[in-house]
């Protein structure tokens, strides 16, 4: 099955800023384009709009004027459904009301032929409910844009139960063809992004309701420590906090309230007080004009140690070694079996996060994992009450030396980065396992979708067979109620991995 042709005239019914976003996509790739709204004139001013938006690119010279005149002829601002009669697909962008979409499709299937290809764009309702109002609902598919959708690459193809094949194999084919990047998922609460990114968000949260660090630093630490493009909590101030817990509170009643997905109630009440971020002037942070901008907390200068003491290879942080030896700080290494921390001058430990906490140990500080850490310009520490101020200050100068500001929060178990990688690895091959998509589809989505800097199973070969598993046990231990268990799916991916190593 082939991508629609060009000559197969595509309408788009809701004129809104995804609704206007795909008419352009389709635009642009070629079809004649019909665009409906039901609120009457609303269809004339987006197709206006759209306009507007082309010509804005061939002043930036992204279209050429030819180009533009063409797509800007083949645009129709739709009077009633009856004018997408002929249409070989439909893509709705209405209202996220299961009600209001059932109701459209029927009245669509009514209008137009046996082989028009319908397709919703919902992000957070199920593409089965909305199709099990329709007739034939094996013409129908998900075709889940991310917006701005002439600027996202991404679509997420959703099959629902009872989507044919062809259907969904058309869809994907005409996403390709229209310059995107299609990826094929089932029908499953939030798909593949939505459901997958959920922990980015909760895990940062969660490190703010324990007190362990304030939004600033929490958000710096995932910049400049992970490498991810934006912290949570700007990233939810930009999306809009209401938008974001919407999704999230989806898909947590989607999986009956499964502990993975529970939102935040730090959230909740910020929604609750009409704080809901950039289009509100305030969010998590303050936008207000005049406002003193929240800086990350970066701890003072201090002396680097004379020499660390290397127990093991330090794992997934072994670079860390050659960026110490480089700084010119003696690096003494000593075999061990089960080692994987660096010792001090003054006897006390510094180790990797690993789902436990500092005031478990003596003397014990840890260590946020980076995405690079010859590239990371900022590292987190975490420390108990009961560490000795001069282990803190040797661990501070030390990653200073390496030219790292330091951040210093509380005794979070998994600390910030760490645990948000393990729930991100964890639910991708939990995904992975119930069919919900491959792995390649899944870390194409996750980086294309929210900008990750690498998807879920390029992480988790990065760090190790065992290391997201063993960081939530651990973290499960501390905090047993179900958010932090490791799914079946990490456990048989780790223990697999094991025995066939341990065979060869």
């Amino acid at each position: 099955m082939t991508a629609l042709d060009l000559s197969s005239p595509v309408a788009v019914v809701g004129a809104g800023t995804m609704g206007q976003g795909i008419a352009q996509v389709a635009l642009v790739a070629g079809h004649r384009v019909r665009l409906y709204d039901a609120v009457p004139g609303r269809a004339r001013e987006a197709a206006a709009a759209i306009g507007a938006r082309l010509d804005r690119l061939v002043e930036k010279d992204r279209l050429a004027a030819g180009d533009r005149d063409e797509a800007c002829a083949r645009l129709h601002a739709a009077q009633d459904l009856a004018d997408l009669a002929d249409c070989s697909l439909v893509v709705e962008a209405v209202v996220e009301r299961l009600d209001v979409k059932q109701e459209l499709f029927r009245q669509l299937e009514d209008v137009v032929g046996e082989d028009c290809l319908l397709a919703t764009n919902t992000s957070s309702l199920s593409v089965t409910a909305v199709g099990g109002a329709l007739r034939n609902p094996g013409r129908f598919v998900g075709l889940h844009f991310f917006n701005p959708a002439p600027l996202l690459p991404l679509v997420e193809v959703v099959s629902g139960y009872a989507t044919d094949v062809t259907s969904a194999t058309r869809a994907y084919e005409t996403a390709r063809a229209w310059g995107k990047t299609p990826v094929a998922c089932a029908d499953t609460p939030g798909f593949i992004v939505n459901r997958i990114a959920r922990p980015f968000y909760a895990e940062a949260f969660a490190v703010y309701e324990a007190q362990g660090a304030d939004p600033a630093t929490i958000d710096a630490v995932l910049r400049e420590s992970g490498g991810f493009r934006m912290g949570a909590f700007e990233l939810t101030d930009l999306i809009g906090q209401d938008v974001n817990e919407s999704v999230t509170h989806c898909v947590w009643q989607s999986f009956f309230q499964d502990a993975r997905f529970t939102p935040s109630l730090a959230q909740r009440r910020l929604v609750e007080s009409g704080r809901l971020g950039r289009k509100t002037g305030q969010g998590w942070y303050d936008y207000r004009e005049g406002a003193e901008p929240a800086e990350p907390h970066t701890a003072e200068k201090a002396q680097p140690p004379a020499y660390v003491v290397a127990e093991g290879d330090l794992g997934p942080a072994s670079e860390l070694l050659a960026l110490i030896r480089e700084a010119g700080i003696q690096v003494r290494e000593e075999e061990e079996d089960h080692g994987t921390r660096l010792v001090l001058p003054s006897g006390g430990q510094l180790a990797l996060a690993d789902g436990q906490t500092s005031v478990e140990f003596r003397d014990v500080v840890y260590f946020d994992l980076a995405l690079d850490y010859r590239k990371a310009t900022r590292i987190a520490l975490s420390a108990s009450q009961d560490t000795a101020p001069q282990t803190m200050s040797e661990a501070i100068g030390l990653f200073q030396a390496l030219g790292k500001n330091v951040s210093v929060i509380g005794d979070v178990p998994g600390m910030i980065v760490a645990r948000t990688v393990a729930r991100i690895v964890d639910l991708a091959h939990d995904a992975v396992a119930k069919g919900v998509a491959t792995e390649e589809d899944v870390d194409t989505a996750m980086r294309l979708g929210v900008n990750y800097p690498l998807g879920p199973f390029e992480w988790s070969r990065r760090l190790g067979r065992m290391w997201a598993y063993s960081l939530l046990d651990d973290l499960h231990d501390r905090d047993p109620g179900g958010r932090y268990a490791p799914s079946l799916a990490l456990y048989r991916h780790s223990y697999a991995t094991e025995k066939r190593e341990g065979a060869s």
